[in-house]
Parts: C-alpha cells; sequence; structure tokens
C-alpha cells in the first residue's frame, strides 16, 4: 500500500487511445490529483489504436480490446501454458453443466425488456468467476452454446411480438455481440479503494465486479447520456428489425445495471440529471460535477486584428458535430461579408461524413472560406485566433470546447443542446440545432459588432472563472472519493480496527465523514484554520484510514498558503512516516 488512494478508472473508446472532451477530463484527473494512485482499465476497439496521452509513472493501464484478436485472452498478461491449461479443462460437460446455465440466464436478460440488474450483476459476477477457471473462447464457440443460444431466441421471439423473427446472420451477429462484449468478463478486475466509470456503459461492468467481489464503491461520470446517444446512433446503422431491437435491449441491459449499482452519479450539467432521474436514478445519489478548465493555459486572449473576420470552431469531424449545417451557414454568412473565414480544428473521426463534408464545401464554392485544419495540440491559441467561437452540434453534454472560447474571452454562438445553456448563461448567443439560418444570423451579429464581441467575451470570461475551474473540478472529484471510501465498510478496514466493533468503525466513519466535509468546505471559501482543526479531527477519529495522507497533505497546502512554511514541512514529514509505516506494516505481514 502506497499511502495513497487507489482509483480504477474504467473508459471506453477514450482515455488514453483517443482525443476529444472525455479523454481531456480523464487526462485532467490522472495529472492533477498527486494523491491518486490510478489504475486506467480502457476499453478499446481493437489492439491496434494508438496512445495518445502520455500517463504519470505511477499509473498502471489495463487494455481490453474488444475487436481484432484472435484468442480473447491476447490481452493479458496470462502465461501460454495457464491458457493451454484452462482450455484443456473446458470440456463439454464442464461447458453443459456450468458455463450454459449462466449464459442462459445473462441472454434472457440481455433480451428481456424489464429489467433485472441484480439479477444481471450476479450472474455476470458468477461468468466472471467462471473464466478464471475456464476458458472464454472454448465455452463461447462450443456447438453447445450456440444451440442453446438459438433456442432462448427463438423461445423468445414468439412470446415477444417486439422481438422480431431473426435470419442465420442476426443469429450469428447477436451472439458475437455477447461473444466480443463480454471479454470484458475474461479480464482480472484490480483491488482498489474506489471505481470510477467515465460512461454507463459497458467500461462500468469492472466497476459492478469490484463492487460484488471487493466491496468497492462505485463512482459514475456521465458526460453524455449513453442510453440516448445510442438510439440516436441507431437511426443511422441499417440493421434488421431484430438487431436493432437486441442491440438496444442489450445496450439497456448495461446502462440499468450501472445505475443501479453506481454509489454516486455524477453527471457534468444538470441536462443530464434530468435524463438519469427518468432512468430511476435516485435524487441522493446524484451530485452534479461541472467540467473544469484551467485559467493558466487557456488565458484572456489579446485584441486580435485579423485581416478576414475569423470563425473558429474546434470539433472533430463527425454527424453528432453537425458540421454540414455550419458549412451551410457559413454560405449564409459569406452573402454579407465575402472575406469571412471558418476555420475547423479537430480530427476525422468518420471519413465517410468528412468526404461529405468536402463535397458540400466545393458544391457551395467555400474552398477558400471553409477550412478543415485538423487536430491542434495548441487549443488555447486555437480559439484565441478567431473573432467568434461557433459549435453546431446536435448533442452534447457540456463541452470542454465552449467553456474554453469563454475561458480565454471569446464571444460564443452555440446550438442550444444538452448543458451549453448551463456553460453559457446569458454571455453567449444560443440557437436551435440544424438551423443555418439562425445560426448565420447570430454569427453575423458578432462579426460586425466589435464592442458586442468585447463585452460578451469578457462576461464570458467572468462566468467562467466563477464556476469552471480546474481547481473546482479536481475538489469536487478528491471530495467525491474520499466520501465514497469512508461510506463504505469494506472488510479489509474493518479488520484492521481489530477489537473495535463494527458499530464502533460505523460511528467513527460518520464522524470522519463529517469532519473532512466540513474541512473541504472551509478550505473552499479560504477559512484555512478553521479547515485544520477539522482535517486533524477526521485523522483523529480514524488514524489508521487510507485518506489520512490526503488530509496530511491538505493540512500542508493550508500552511503553506498562510505562510507557516515550517508548520507545512512538519505535515509532509508525517504524511511521508505514515506512508512508510504502511510499507513496512504490508512487508511484515505474512504471505
Amino acid at each position: 500500500m502506497s499511502g495513497k488512494l487507489k482509483v480504477l478508472l474504467t473508459t471506453e473508446g477514450t482515455y488514453p487511445f483517443h482525443q476529444g472532451g472525455v479523454s481531456m477530463w480523464c487526462d485532467i484527473l490522472v495529472q492533477n490529483l498527486k494523491d491518486i494512485d490510478y489504475t486506467v482499465y480502457s476499453v478499446i476497439m481493437n489492439p491496434f489504436v494508438t496512445q495518445k496521452f502520455k500517463l504519470p509513472e505511477n499509473t498502471n493501464l489495463i487494455k481490453v480490446p474488444l475487436w481484432g484478436t484472435e484468442e480473447p485472452s491476447e490481452h493479458l498478461d496470462t502465461p501460454f501454458s495457464l491458457i493451454y491449461l484452462k482450455k484443456s479443462r473446458t470440456t463439454p460437460a464442464d461447458i453443459r453443466e456450468r458455463f450454459v446455465p449462466l449464459f442462459t440466464e445473462m441472454v434472457e436478460e440481455i433480451i428481456a425488456e424489464k429489467k433485472d440488474p441484480h439479477k444481471f450483476a450476479n450472474t455476470l459476477l458468477e461468468l466472471h468467476q467462471y473464466f478464471e477457471e475456464y476458458e472464454y473462447k472454448v465455452s463461447f464457440k462450443s456447438e453447445i452454446t450456440w444451440k442453446q443460444f438459438k433456442e432462448i431466441i427463438l423461445k423468445k421471439v414468439n412470446s415477444d411480438p417486439k422481438l422480431k423473427h431473426p435470419d442465420v446472420f442476426g443469429l450469428i451477429q447477436s451472439l458475437g455481440w455477447i461473444y466480443r462484449f463480454m471479454n470484458i468478463l475474461n479480464t482480472p478486475v484490480p483491488r482498489v479503494d474506489v471505481s470510477h466509470a467515465t460512461a454507463a456503459a459497458f467500461c462500468g461492468i469492472p466497476c459492478v465486479l469490484a463492487k460484488k467481489k471487493y466491496d468497492t464503491p462505485f463512482m459514475l461520470t456521465e458526460h453524455g447520456v449513453y442510453l440516448r446517444e445510442q438510439y440516436l446512433s441507431m437511426s443511422k446503422r441499417n440493421l434488421s428489425s431484430y438487431l436493432n431491437t437486441f442491440l438496444i435491449r442489450l445496450i439497456h441491459s448495461i446502462t440499468s445495471l450501472n445505475f443501479t449499482f453506481a454509489d454516486q452519479v455524477s453527471p457534468v450539467c444538470y441536462y443530464n440529471k434530468r435524463w438519469e432521474t427518468r432512468f430511476g436514478v435516485p435524487e441522493e445519489k446524484i451530485k452534479v460535477i461541472y467540467n473544469g478548465i484551467d485559467k493558466n493555459v487557456f488565458t484572456e486572449a489579446k485584441d486580435v486584428h485579423n485581416i478576414n473576420p475569423t470563425v473558429v470552431s474546434v470539433a472533430r469531424i463527425d454527424p453528432i458535430k453537425d458540421i454540414k449545417t455550419l458549412i451551410k451557414a457559413a454560405d449564409k454568412v459569406k452573402k454579407n461579408i465575402p472575406n469571412v473565414k471558418f476555420i475547423i480544428y479537430g480530427s476525422v473521426s468518420v471519413p465517410e461524413y468528412y468526404e461529405e463534408c468536402l463535397d458540400l464545401v466545393e458544391k457551395l464554392d467555400l474552398k477558400d472560406t471553409f477550412i478543415f485544419a485538423g487536430h491542434t495540440n495548441n487549443m488555447a491559441a486555437a480559439y484565441q485566433s478567431g473573432d467568434v467561437f461557433v459549435l453546431s452540434s446536435i448533442s452534447e453534454a457540456f463541452p470542454y470546447s465552449v467553456v474554453e472560447a469563454m475561458m480565454v474571452g471569446k464571444p460564443v454562438v452555440a446550438t442550444d443542446v444538452g448543458g451549453v445553456r448551463e456553460a453559457l448563461g446569458n454571455t453567449g448567443i444560443l440557437v436551435t440545432p440544424q438551423e443555418p439560418e439562425e445560426l448565420a444570423s447570430a454569427l453575423t451579429r458578432f462579426l460586425k459588432d466589435k464592442n458586442l464581441r468585447r463585452s460578451m467575451g469578457q462576461d464570458a470570461r467572468e462566468r467562467a472563472l466563477n464556476h469552471f475551474t480546474l481547481y473546482d473540478v479536481l475538489e469536487q472529484h478528491i471530495k467525491s472519493y474520499l466520501n465514497l471510501l469512508i461510506l463504505s465498510d469494506k472488510k479489509s478496514t474493518v479488520a484492521r480496527t481489530d477489537q473495535v466493533s463494527i458499530d464502533t468503525f460505523s460511528q467513527q466513519k460518520t464522524k470522519q465523514q463529517l469532519y473532512s466535509e466540513r474541512a473541504f468546505l472551509l478550505k473552499d471559501q479560504g477559512f484555512d484554520r478553521k479547515a485544520i482543526e477539522q482535517f486533524r479531527l477526521a485523522i483523529q477519529e480514524a488514524p489508521d484510514d487510507p485518506a489520512v495522507p490526503v488530509y496530511l497533505s491538505e493540512i500542508s497546502k493550508a500552511y503553506n498558503r498562510l505562510g507557516e512554511y515550517h508548520l507545512a514541512f512538519n505535515e509532509l514529514d508525517k504524511m511521508q512516516s505514515f506512508i512508510n509505516l504502511n510499507k513496512q506494516n504490508n512487508h511484515m505481514k505474512p504471505a
């Protein structure tokens, strides 16, 4: 034990292999929360993607590719000899007697219209334990399993009119989805203090397993609304009726699982909260934590003197960002301001859509007006270079791009989707999605009025500084981790209390939580001395708790802010002594 909190951060199709808002948010936590030892558990499409973010030295990385592998154990560190032994012991009898009953429960839950997350979680845990002993591929690819799957589906089709009769391809495809997605069950789950999923998606499965296996508290952050986003994407897939229903029910099962077992659900805006309560998440579980921006990176822009009035957007080239509507708006703006420039910074995530955008640019004769600049590593400079920032998305959560533009002091025109209204307040112009005329009118208004641009930009920066700073997001997360850890009645922690009764332990934890919450609130308000008193009381309540180094670190920082540097160093010495003592105790424990 390092003395630091250990957090399992699970991602899906994002950090650290892809750019984007979710990845940026992950990197902010991993790079800046120095009192946390993160393990990043990344669910990725295939093993060949390039890592885009460099992780700190103390951060472990678990990669779980869903496609692109011949063997489902390729991503594991398991020696070949052990995998071979697993294969040799996975007999038809074991598959029939041990795997098929669990497989049946899983499939029946997936295709059920009404969900039972608790039963589903128990089944997934038992399958996870089964795959610790038996081989994944042999179990799934067995003729016994295939026959059972066909029987389950055809029986359900006869009793459920919403689930249409599948063809052979549909049966193979749907079983293939389960085989690929559930390889997560074939992956070990590390023991940590807190698990943290970045979406109510398949990446939440290891967090549920950790909770079932180790009673690990589970925090869920929702950047978008995963189930809603999947519904939107369904319309663009040419799936059969059977596959469409099967896939959405599979995703619904996973979403319900996440919402049921998460101890804290933290949407990045109140817009998402409305969706979560609609999906049955209790109000007391939900704690909104807005995205935060580093004001030292996204500094206030100096007045720009562009020869061409310039509109900047930072967005990946993807249908969800609705670049086509922005291109149509650019055409209309150009009619009023002939020398206008539109510059889009962002990588291409959907090549087919990018080609469609290029064709539209050429059709409207905008090649010299509308510029795709690609990904940039200097985001602040990109925002600062424009006169106006624009976002044309048809769906968003709480977009970093809007808050970053606000932080550098740029006026913003954005579609009224997701949490954009919460970000902007009255410091920008909101427009209806997919309305190029309205978007063009708002952009033209800003481009023709320098004083309006300046005043709105200043208001936007002031709002960002008051509500959306990096400091705020880091503080909210460290407090959330600590509160979850304090509230959890983990057996390993109870064991360390030796003769202290569970009732006494629970009372101690309740007091410790109260003191720590007070301390962080007092610190947030600038009352450092009172905060120090509360941190010390929290330590006294549970002097062996894993959170103690965090409290000592906060006391040291408080003394540092007060200018009492010798006392600050004393607290750092105490923190190091606590860490060293834990290491020594661990070494002395029998194997």
